[in-house]
C-alpha cells in the first residue's frame, strides 16, 4: 500500500454561533491542511496519484474559501464553521472527486501551529 500526502494552507475567516468565548467574534486563521490518500495500484510511469492532480483536486474544495469568511459560503452558512465541520467537509468533498484507485485516508486542519484537528473514516 503507498500512502500519499500533500499539504496547502489557506487564509479565512469565521465565527462560532452560539459559542460563548471570543470565537464567537469574526476573526482569521492561516489554516494548514494534509490530504492523505492510499493506493495499492501504481499506473504505467510508477505513480499512484500526480501530486499536483492531488493538490488540484483538493484547492476545488478548500480554494474557494481562501480569503473569505467561512460564514459566508455554503454549507457554513448554516452549519457552524467549527474546525471538526470543516474538516469533515473537505474529507466528504474531496473523497468524491478522487480516481477510482485512490483512498482517502484522512484530512488533517490546523488552525493554528498548535491545534489541529484530524478525520478519517
Amino acid at each position: 500500500m503507498y500512502n500519499l500526502s500533500i499539504e496547502t494552507s489557506i487564509s479565512a475567516a469565521h465565527l462560532l454561533r452560539e459559542y460563548e468565548g471570543s470565537c464567537s467574534r469574526l476573526h482569521g486563521h492561516n489554516w494548514k491542511i494534509r490530504v492523505e490518500v492510499s493506493s495499492d495500484k501504481l499506473n504505467k510511469h510508477g505513480i499512484a496519484i500526480d501530486f499536483l492532480d492531488l493538490k488540484n483536486i483538493t484547492w476545488k474544495i478548500i480554494g474557494p474559501f481562501d480569503h473569505n469568511n467561512f460564514n459566508d459560503i455554503p454549507p457554513f452558512d448554516d452549519l457552524n464553521p467549527t474546525a471538526e465541520n470543516i474538516v469533515k467537509y473537505f474529507y466528504d468533498e474531496i473523497s468524491k472527486l478522487l480516481p477510482s484507485n485512490i483512498t482517502l485516508k484522512s484530512i488533517r486542519l490546523w488552525e493554528t501551529e498548535k491545534y489541529a484537528v484530524e478525520y478519517q473514516k
